[in-house]
């Protein structure tokens, strides 16, 4: 299938979803190599079993004949995992020990980036996170820019 034809079909797709119960889902974004990013943040948000019983029953063809789940996200390219090991550096430096660096498999949400497991941030977000946070926040912002649906197709 033409990457064409893919994009149209992955619009078609989105298109469905909207209609059908997600209004703010995105259409998802197909790379020159055939990647597919999708909003899985507006689907997570929903989490209305309803809801995505509807989307399965009016836009399963449409979804499997775009070859891509919904849910599912490729691998973080380098320019994003770049940017969440610099936030992960940041943040290990002024306060978070535990925080890890993400690797092209670590799990991301796009327009959120890598975020934090409760592993990583012992406690919470208490005083300790804002204070971490505080003096990494530009590097945060960069990293949530990067994995935005708009930066990640180019």
């Amino acid at each position: 299938m033409t990457a064409v034809r893919r994009a149209g079909r992955l619009h078609n797709a989105a298109e469905c979803i909207r209609q059908h119960g997600v209004p703010r889902y995105q259409d998802p974004i197909l790379t020159a190599d055939g990647q597919v990013y999708t909003d899985a943040r507006a689907l997570q948000d929903t989490a209305d079993d309803t809801i995505m019983a509807a989307i399965e029953t009016a836009c399963g063809e449409l979804i499997r004949a775009a070859k891509f789940a919904p849910d599912d996200q490729a691998p973080a390219p380098p320019k994003l995992v770049q940017a969440g090991v610099k936030v992960a550096e940041c943040l290990r430096a002024h306060g978070l020990p535990g925080v890890k660096d993400p690797t092209a498999d670590s799990r991301f949400t796009p327009g959120h980036g890598f975020g934090l497991s409760p592993d990583e941030v012992p406690g919470g977000k208490d005083d300790t996170f804002l204070r971490a946070t505080e003096p990494c926040k530009g590097l945060i912002n960069e990293e949530i820019r990067l994995s935005s649906l708009g930066n990640l197709g180019g």
